[in-house]
């Protein structure tokens, strides 16, 4: 009840069945009666310092009476009313598949204000026994997949602590894996040149690829590239959207992965050549079309798949899609000035001046 606060003072008292009991005051239901908060002792001397423990975290505090609601109840809600409205499609989704899979069978059934540290803290050392599936049993979830369980249960809580819910967020304190990635897989100059000769055999990729170890874009928005996004006279491209695989394999295009993926790339003179050739026969708005339907863009899992071939074929080793903007960021952090030279989309080389 707005106005109201809780006043800071524990009351004690002697149970009749023996028990001490020490009282705090936590928040106000809606028709102004007191919420309380209850700690137990067998004595006096040992019920103050947990009615002291207890003063201190709900201190400045008032809590709403929705706090009583379950973890999973308060979880919907929030799914309903702050991630459904503001996520991705594809991470609303993978919100979802944590929440359902890991946190919900765990702590869903408890009362959100009763969820502990201890409680989560248990959840994250049981998800690292977990086996991935049951056909996987010696196999068992990822660092990467505790570390994203954590952070979706600690936005929801954060958000319950916002809300008024709960005094503090149970997840801080817990210890989680560290990330562990997977060290890239780098080319070196030979690879690198087998690797640019290898997609002259690829006349519908090569383009695509060339444009992408000179660019260092992300997977998704290099295939949500369109004619409206270059700049020819400037010699700059524009990166404003991203393009995801979804359910069922529709595509679904969207904003880029974070603020800072809309962004100005001011291109090398080759590829700006390139794309300039490219746009005199362009017959549909995207610089990469799908190739057998050009009204839609490429799709990222196509354009994935082309590369495992194109490196399998090549016999050179086996990169994620990310590594490619490896050698891009590499010559970005140089101290010298690079410019790319090889307009014959070829073998790649560099000029430093």
């Amino acid at each position: 009840m707005s106005g109201k606060r809780p006043d800071g003072e524990g009351t004690v008292r002697k149970r009749s069945d023996g028990r001490w009991e020490g009282r705090v005051v936590i928040g106000h239901r809606e028709d102004g009666a007191p919420i309380y908060k209850s700690v137990f002792a067998k004595t006096q001397k040992e019920l103050l310092p947990k009615l002291h423990a207890v003063i201190d975290e709900y201190r400045g505090v008032d809590l709403s009476e929705s706090g009583s609601m379950t973890l999973s109840e308060w979880t919907e809600r929030w799914m309903r009313e702050y991630a459904e409205p503001t996520l991705r499609p594809n991470t609303f989704r993978s919100y979802r598949q944590l929440i359902d899979c890991y946190i919900a069978p765990a702590l869903g059934q408890k009362q959100l204000r009763s969820v502990t540290q201890k409680d989560v803290q248990r959840l994250y050392n049981s998800l690292k026994k977990q086996p991935v599936s049951r056909t996987e049993s010696d196999r068992t979830l990822s660092d990467a997949t505790v570390r994203r369980t954590h952070m979706v249960l600690h936005e929801i809580m954060e958000a319950a602590v916002r809300a008024r819910l709960i005094s503090r967020n149970p997840t801080q304190g817990t210890k989680v894996p560290k990330n562990n990635y997977k060290p890239k897989t780098i080319l070196n100059e030979e690879q690198l040149e087998s690797f640019m000769e290898a997609i002259q055999s690829e006349p519908v990729w090569r383009d695509f690829f060339y444009t992408e170890m000179t660019t260092g874009l992300r997977l998704g928005e290099i295939c949500g590239l369109k004619w409206s996004d270059l700049d020819e006279e400037a010699g700059r491209l524009t990166v404003r959207r991203s393009v995801k695989k979804g359910p069922g394999g529709a595509l679904e295009i969207g904003e880029t992965k974070t603020e800072k993926g809309t962004r100005s790339i001011l291109l090398p003179a080759s590829t700006l050549r390139l794309l300039r050739e490219r746009r005199a026969a362009a017959v549909t708005e995207w610089i990469f079309p799908s190739p057998l339907h050009p009204e839609d863009p490429v799709s990222p899992s196509s354009a994935y798949n082309r590369l495992k071939k194109i490196l399998r074929d090549a016999k050179l080793p086996d990169l994620r899609f990310h590594d490619l903007r490896h050698p891009y960021v590499k010559l970005k952090t140089k101290k010298s000035r690079i410019f790319w030279t090889d307009i014959a989309y070829g073998a790649l080389t560099a000029k430093v001046v």
